[in-house]
């Protein structure tokens, strides 16, 4: 039997500079980017009185409010980037983090009930690092929202 399923995705983006340390070549050198970040939710509940996953603005805030911390600054200089190298791929990792805490905690009940799915950091348009976690045994853990 078919169960439904949504995805939301919204998409923001942040300037900022970086260095890649034990990196040969340019990049090890500071320089800047506007970050593309996207990132994606599912779940399987629409609320009842709007038929809505999760309201657009809510998850952008979130995103917002996580990208605030990087924005116009030298990611090797901000945490945790101060320690961890600020590739495309750590970046989209720690906004992930970032994100499914927020939404976690988050007053409205809709963000507790999806599921982040991925979160993908782009430094030029023909590409992209994504993150991700998958459960071991396949299923998605999408938390159901009672009616």
């Amino acid at each position: 039997m078919a169960r439904s399923l949504w995805r939301l995705t919204v998409r923001d983006e942040f300037s900022a500079g970086h260095a890649l340390r034990g990196y040969e070549g340019k990049c090890e050198n500071l320089h800047g980017h506007n970050f593309a970040v996207e990132v994606t939710v599912e779940g399987r509940c629409l609320t009842p009185d709007t038929s809505l996953l999760l309201d657009f603005k809510t998850l952008k805030n979130v995103l917002k409010d996580v990208l605030e911390d990087l924005d116009h600054h030298t990611l090797n200089q901000t945490p945790p980037f101060d320690a961890v190298n600020p590739s495309s791929e750590n970046l989209s990792r720690y906004i992930w983090q970032t994100v499914a805490a927020h939404l976690a905690g988050h007053p409205d009940r809709q963000a507790a009930a999806v599921r982040l799915v991925s979160v993908s950091v782009s430094e030029k348009s023909a590409q992209s690092a994504t993150y991700m976690e998958i459960q071991e045994n396949g299923e998605s853990d999408t938390p159901s929202m009672p009616s």
